[in-house]
């Protein structure tokens, strides 16, 4: 990890805590943009409040989906010591770009909440529990997207264009209780749907009406892993180690 943040973002300005400022910056411009053009609250929620707890999840999977992309042929010699394994470059980027994503969810949290524009948490354990299951439905994308991008440049040129299609079917900018029903039924097949809206009701508590199944999330997440896992696997048996 000391490397990777070193390679990434070197010993100089404010260095490994771009991993913080990079999803805040990201985050930080959109609920502005939401908060000029829908005003200060939306359902009765504070739409600042809103558009954070769901740009900072998305922004964890769009940053670990896009890192995880030629990840092996980037640190493939590293292969030549014994004790490295061809798991530990995935998990090592996913956990930057999560601790990154902690990090700046508490502080932004902290920072507006005295200005009045973020709410403490009704439930911490329901917004723990969603990360949780939504850091392990992105983990479980990146066993199969790193070893599948080593398999096919094209993965690389139409990965960006993906994750952008996937913000309707997130929960980002809505929560399910707003929808007709019948496209609250289709979105709850959505794995990172059931995290959104746990993370939503942990920090707004009864303010909203969450609805989730988290076995939709686990099932995917048990399913996804399973096939990367193999796919590396079959990866690291043509793997070039200089």
């Amino acid at each position: 990890m000391i490397r990777e943040l070193t390679t990434r973002f070197g010993r100089e300005n404010i260095g490994f805590l771009w991993i913080m400022v990079e999803p805040l910056l990201f985050a930080g411009l959109v609920a502005v943009m939401w908060r000029v053009m829908k005003g200060p609250e939306e359902h009765g929620v504070s739409i600042v409040a809103f558009v954070i707890s769901g740009y900072l999840p998305l922004t964890l999977f769009r940053h670990s989906v896009s890192k995880c992309i030629s990840v092996f042929v980037a640190n493939g010699s590293l292969m030549y010591h014994r004790q490295i394994q061809i798991l530990d470059f995935i998990l090592v980027r996913f956990l930057i770009e999560m601790i990154g994503g902690m990090m700046a969810y508490l502080f932004i949290g902290t920072v507006l909440y005295f200005f009045g524009l973020f709410p403490m948490p009704a439930s911490v354990g329901f917004l723990l529990a969603g990360w949780g299951l939504y850091s392990l439905f992105t983990l479980s994308l990146c066993f199969i997207i790193a070893p599948l991008s080593e398999m096919s440049e094209v993965l690389e040129k139409i990965m960006p264009v993906t994750t952008y299609l996937m913000i309707p079917f997130s929960g980002t900018f809505n929560m399910v209780e707003w929808l007709v029903p019948a496209a609250r039924n289709a979105l709850m097949w959505s794995p990172p749907v059931t995290a959104m809206e746990m993370m939503r009701y942990g920090l707004f508590g009864d303010t909203v009406r969450p609805y989730y199944n988290i076995w939709v999330p686990l099932g995917f997440s048990l399913v996804c892993t399973t096939i990367g896992l193999a796919l590396c696997r079959k990866v690291r048996r043509t793997l070039e180690v200089e």
